[in-house]
Formats: structure tokens, C-alpha cells, sequence
């Protein structure tokens, strides 16, 4: 089995949002997400791997006993009972073991705030103006901060490294793969689309508030219509063609604009419930749609429209009372949400310390959806930090589950991944075992 060329990478994102692998010479006045700065990102080349005899929980809802997960060339080429490969194949002995697709982190800031935390490493906030869409933070990430390899020591095989929550409108997010790079552009993952990090609430009032504002939360959704209303009209002048077109180009209004053209998925720092739904009112005013909600301590009250609108909610396991947006989050909000048919809950961390222990923060929510008579089944939990995340991202024709066909991203731990003993014993990004605890 080949593995898939960027071409075809692209191809299976069709539908879900454009890609930019677009040069930028060739764009069109239109083309808003054309990439100056494309990935190069080039699998590490490795051996087949035969994983036997482990109980694998596949990111699609099932579990399977005594199963085998066999990688080739980059791929997962079958997963089941009794596999046979040739003798080329590395064969790990799984027994006693559980695999399962490597986890993503729909919400890191690593590499823009990397270890040791100090003011000279501090690349995540662009704090000089409430909108700041121009920027991308991939151009603040040091690849080499040692948080990429804490994280992959704790299963997480991809992440979108986001700009930080001072601003309205803080710039683009990046998805990239957790492998050691000198560049960023070797770590991009192929074919997913840039994310736009918005933020509500508290975070901008804060910042801005003695900056001449915003300082209310109706100051704040004033500044985001001012932004995408001036991004529609940019948007009608390059689509019209003619001396209107050939105007200066905005690099601020080509990320919005390519928000509403839905090839750049928001994602929206936001706690309150009511805040929530305000951002839906204003993603409908201006066209464009919202991926997720990042953090929603408050989403469990509005869970049945995330679930009827396509929203996820990339939510904290248990993070709560910090902030007074936050004064109504409760232990059981992922479970809330989660339960509501269509939904879609991740479990996220926002933290260089958290995003080691991403398996156990989903523990938390079983443990508490247990207390409230919810029982949660492991082949359904890990889709928090799999299958959603990377649906949410849209890469979930690539990578998320344990398919014929998609990118070998799978992590072996020691036992149940929601035990509070579990380790990663070994990380594989694209069937290259990059990580093992013995080693």
C-alpha cells in the first residue's frame, strides 16, 4: 500500500473545508488562504509494525479483544483478529496491552509558549490591537520546546497550537504532527486547514480594557462585527473583479475572509452559555461557521443547539471557579454534553502540563458521569481525544481512528488508557515508533 500523495491528501478533505496548499502565485484576487509558507512535512520512514494480541479501542465507538493492528508504509492497512503480514514486519507482542489511535489536541500552545515559561518565549498573544487576524501562530512556534516531547510521552500524536485568548480575533491557528523538526513547515500536517482562535468575555475586557477598549462584552461583539463586516465587503470588491480588486491587499481581512468563506474553521474561546449563543447569532449574521467552543464551562445549558447546529465543544474535564464567567462549570459538563444525540465533546488541555495527561483528564469525566448514574464505555470515551478532536479539525479522513487506510498514528499503553497507572508505552506517528518508554 503507497502512501497517500498530497494531492490525494486534499481530495479526501474536500467537503469538510478547503485546504491551503494553494501557491501563492498562483492565487486569484480571491483566494484568501493561499500559503506563502506550505508544510514539508515527510514521514519518518520505518519497518511495518504487527501489533498483537491487545485490546484495541478503534475511535469508532468499538472495542475489539485478542485484536492486531498492522501498519505499512505510513498507513493502517487492517485491524482485527489473527492478522498475518510477511516477515518483514516488526512484531510487537500487545498481550495484556490497549492501542489506540494516537490522541489530538484540538487546543495547545506549545511552541508559542514554550518551556521554560519566561517573558522571552512569549510568542502567543499578539496584544496590541483586539483584532489582530494578520498574524498566525505558526510563526511564533519554537520547535524545539521540550513540551512536544512530554506530550508525545503522554500519547498525543497531532495538536492545533493556537494564538492565545487576549484578543477578539487573535490570529490563525496551525494543526501540526508531534514530531521533532527544525522548522515548523516540517511538522504541518498535510492538507489541514488553518484555524481562526476568537475569544469572548472576560480575556478581551481584561486586556483591552485600559488599552481604550474594548471593556464591556457588548464592546466586544461591536468589534467583531466592525471586523467581519469590513471582511465582506473586502470580500465582494476581490470577487468583483476589476480596478475594485486590484486594491492593496489586507492580510487581517484575508483570514476573515476566508473564515466566512469556510476555509479557515473558527474556534472561540467562551465560557457563558448566553455568550455562546451570541456567537452563533453572529457566525449566522455573517455567514461563516463555527467548529468549535473552546473551554464552554457553560455548555452543558446550551448542549441540544451545539448538537442540532454541528458545534463542537472542546471542553476542560473539570477546570472551574477561576474566573467569575466561569462560576457556573460543573464536573459533569463534558458527560452533559456528550449525551445529547449528534454531539460532539473533546477533551482538551490548554496546557503544557495537561496535554501529558489528556487520557486521564477523560478519566475525570467517566468518574463523573458515573456519580450521576452515566456510564461511559471506554470505546466511546476515547473518541473525546481522537475521532472528535480530528473531526473538529478537520482531518478525520486522515487521522482519529484505527482505519484501513489512514495515517498510522496509534499509541500502546500498559493498560486501560483511564486508569490512573497509565502510561504510553510506545507512540507511533505515522508507523514510526517514536516513542518507547523502555528506551
Amino acid at each position: 500500500m503507497k502512501p497517500l500523495t498530497a494531492a490525494l491528501a486534499v481530495a479526501l478533505l474536500a467537503g469538510c473545508a478547503s485546504t491551503p496548499q494553494k501557491s501563492a502565485t498562483a492565487a486569484k484576487p480571491f483566494d484568501f488562504t493561499a500559503d506563502p509558507y506550505p508544510g514539508s512535512y515527510q514521514r519518518i520512514q520505518s519497518a511495518p509494525v504487527l501489533l498483537q494480541h491487545a485490546t484495541v479501542l478503534t475511535g469508532t465507538g468499538t472495542r475489539l479483544d485478542d485484536a492486531d493492528v498492522l501498519m505499512r508504509d505510513g498507513r493502517i492497512v487492517a485491524v482485527g483478529n489473527g492478522l498475518e503480514t510477511g516477515s518483514d514486519a516488526l512484531r510487537v507482542d500487545a498481550t495484556g496491552k490497549w492501542v489506540t489511535p494516537g490522541i489530538i489536541d484540538i487546543h495547545s500552545h506549545l511552541g508559542v509558549y514554550p518551556s521554560p515559561g519566561m517573558s522571552a518565549h512569549s510568542d502567543g498573544n499578539e496584544a496590541t490591537s483586539p483584532v489582530t487576524s494578520q498574524v498566525w501562530a505558526e510563526h511564533s512556534i519554537w520547535p524545539q520546546d521540550p513540551g512536544f516531547h512530554t506530550a508525545l510521552a503522554g500519547g498525543v500524536t497531532s495538536l492545533q497550537i493556537l494564538p492565545g485568548s487576549a484578543n477578539l480575533i487573535g490570529g490563525r491557528g496551525v494543526t501540526v504532527k508531534n514530531v521533532s523538526a527544525v522548522t515548523y513547515q516540517a511538522m504541518k500536517f498535510p492538507g489541514a486547514p488553518w484555524g481562526l482562535k476568537m475569544a469572548c468575555g472576560e480575556n478581551p475586557k481584561r486586556v483591552y480594557g485600559q488599552k481604550g477598549g474594548p471593556s464591556t462584552r457588548m464592546g466586544n461583539i461591536a468589534g467583531y462585527r466592525a471586523a467581519f463586516a469590513d471582511a465582506a465587503e473586502y470580500m465582494k470588491k476581490r470577487k468583483a473583479g476589476g480596478k475594485e480588486a486590484e486594491g492593496k491587499r489586507d492580510l487581517k481581512l484575508d483570514t476573515l475572509a476566508g473564515a466566512i468563506n469556510g476555509d479557515i474553521r473558527v474556534n472561540i474561546h467562551c465560557y457563558r452559555a448566553d455568550e455562546m449563543a451570541i456567537m452563533l447569532d453572529l457566525a449566522r449574521e455573517f455567514g461563516f461557521k463555527i467548529s468549535a467552543f473552546h473551554h464552554g464551562v457553560e455548555a452543558y445549558k446550551i448542549a441540544d443547539r451545539l448538537a442540532a447546529e454541528g458545534v463542537c465543544a472542546a471542553l476542560w474535564a473539570d477546570w472551574w471557579g477561576f474566573k467569575m464567567e466561569s462560576f457556573d462549570g460543573i464536573q459533569e459538563n463534558i458527560a452533559l454534553v456528550d449525551r445529547v444525540p449528534g454531539s460532539c465533546a473533546i477533551v482538551h488541555s490548554d496546557s503544557e502540563e495537561g496535554i501529558q495527561r489528556l487520557n486521564q483528564e477523560a478519566a475525570k469525566v467517566i468518574a463523573n458521569a458515573g456519580r450521576i448514574g452515566i456510564r461511559i464505555a471506554p470505546e466511546h470515551a476515547i473518541q473525546w481525544l481522537t475521532a472528535y478532536p480530528a473531526k473538529a479539525m478537520c482531518i478525520l479522513a486522515q487521522t482519529g481512528t484505527l482505519e484501513a487506510g489512514k495515517m498510522a498514528d496509534v499509541v500502546v499503553w500498559n493498560g486501560s488508557p483511564f486508569s490512573s497507572y497509565a502510561q504510553a508505552e510506545q507512540v507511533y506517528v505515522d508507523g514510526a515508533r517514536l516513542y518507547d518508554r523502555r528506551d
